[in-house]
């Protein structure tokens, strides 16, 4: 294989001569919307954990904990989905890469909507003890799990079925998942919140987590009628494959590894600091009313929408690893002066700040899926791809709680800790988008568009 440049690529295999394979374009964007259908379900079911675990969790499953403690405690379960996600992407990549990537994305997201779906149902910590959170923790890890392995996948499918010019747009179609996840998660929260407090508390949180069972059923029959990547199915026919693609990630593309947990950083870990860190530090310690910072957070996940469509189009002609350097820098840059804006507790200035910061920070985040994908040769993509991004939000995934926890600790409570966690991030991320467009492979099959 070789890359953009025309120098030889790290992660090489023995494989058939390069072949020509032509698909209708309708069929392309075809595949790219049953991913994203997908994927929105998926980000869903995690985004709404997150929501919860800084409004109501806390109270729900932790109440003999102080008030600063049951945070923290929320938020590490919060986390633990974080911490699962690697091992989904190392059991996934390997159906994936061995499997087929169809079957494993349907595997995946019947995993989360049911685990979601059962999160509505649990009884709370004055109903059932410690067993609550335990079950809590349990459910989180099943939610991690899939989520290892759907968006590495989910991506995966949608580039492999695109011509090589165009990756970066359907790459970017998939990323729509998640602001779209966004909306539906904060959508039903902020609806929820109409309600009188106590019967949010009482039961109306349950009912966004139970709307995961019709969703699933909706997305379950989108992706059903997915193909198969042409790619893999010319991969199935060689007989070199690696038996554990997952492993071979490690000992035959490492450094591409590293250089795909650096560039996804930000997309993951910043989106966290900017929604649900501030969502916390907001209701907590300024005391801003919930629905308001809620509110803000469906604004930004519009804001997320336009700059994915937007970048997923710059990058077909800067190429997503440059496009993941601008973003890098900016939001770094921009950092900061976002937190100074939280830090005055005005509704307005917060929506400002929650905007801003999620559109800078989307910038790398509509490109990860097209740089990561083109980082791994093929019998690697899917676990190389999943295991980078989720490595990312392992390393990341507790964010919210570090920042917290030294917010916590402060004589006055401020917004800095976050601060230096969103520059080094955004930093890491802008590196690795500066050594990662060097380093983008070619497939053996090169997909053409028929109009």
């Amino acid at each position: 294989m070789t890359n953009t440049s025309g120098s030889t690529a790290a992660a090489s295999h023995d494989s058939p001569q390069t072949e020509s394979l032509q698909v209708n374009s309708k069929d392309v964007a075809r595949i790219a919307r049953a991913a994203f259908a997908g994927t929105a379900l998926e980000w869903y079911d995690y985004f709404l954990f997150g929501t919860a675990a800084a409004l109501v969790f806390n109270f729900l499953f932790f109440t003999e904990l102080n008030p600063t403690a049951a945070v923290l405690a929320s938020f590490a379960t919060f986390g633990v989905g974080f911490a699962a996600r690697p091992i989904g992407a190392f059991v996934f990549g390997i159906l994936g890469d061995r499997w087929g990537r169809r079957p494993t994305l349907i595997l995946s997201i019947v995993l989360i909507g049911v685990a979601t779906g059962i999160i509505g149902m649990l009884p709370t910590y004055d109903q059932i003890g410690l067993a609550a959170p335990v079950l809590l923790v349990v459910l989180r890890l099943f939610q991690g799990l899939a989520v290892g392995g759907e968006w590495g996948g989910a991506t995966t499918i949608a580039i492999e079925h695109a011509p090589p010019e165009k990756r970066a747009r359907y790459a970017a179609m998939v990323q729509l998942g998640s602001p779209v996840g966004t909306l539906l998660s904060s959508g039903a929260f902020a609806m929820v919140l109409l309600m009188p407090e106590d019967t949010v508390n009482a039961w109306g949180w349950r009912l966004p987590f139970l709307a995961a069972f019709p969703l699933l059923a909706v997305a379950l029959w989108i992706r059903m009628k997915v193909e198969e990547s042409p790619v893999f199915e010319q991969l199935a026919e060689m007989d070199d494959r690696p038996k554990v693609p997952a492993a071979a990630v490690f000992t035959k593309a490492f450094g591409r590894l590293v250089i795909a947990i650096c560039a996804a950083l930000l997309g993951v870990g910043g989106f966290y600091l900017m929604n649900t860190y501030v969502i916390s530090y907001t209701t907590t310690v300024l005391d801003v009313e919930r629905s308001s910072v809620v509110n803000a957070t469906l604004i930004a996940a519009l804001v997320q929408i336009v700059v994915v469509v937007i970048f997923g189009r710059v990058a077909e002609r800067l190429g997503p690893g440059r496009v993941t350097f601008i973003g890098g820098l900016a939001t770094a840059l921009a950092a900061w002066p976002l937190f100074l804006l939280v830090d005055t507790g005005e509704p307005w200035a917060i929506t400002v700040a929650i905007s801003a910061g999620i559109g800078l920070l989307t910038i790398t985040y509509s490109v990860t899926g097209a740089l990561l994908a083109e980082l791994f040769p093929v019998e690697l993509r899917y676990s190389g791809v999943s295991l980078g991004y989720n490595l990312a939000g392992a390393l990341t995934g507790f964010l919210p709680f570090i920042a917290t926890w030294a917010t916590g600790i402060q004589e006055t409570p401020s917004v800095m800790p976050a601060v230096v966690l969103l520059v080094i991030v955004s930093l890491l991320t802008a590196l690795g988008g500066l050594l990662g467009e060097r380093l983008r492979v070619k497939d053996d099959v090169v997909i053409t568009e028929a109009q």
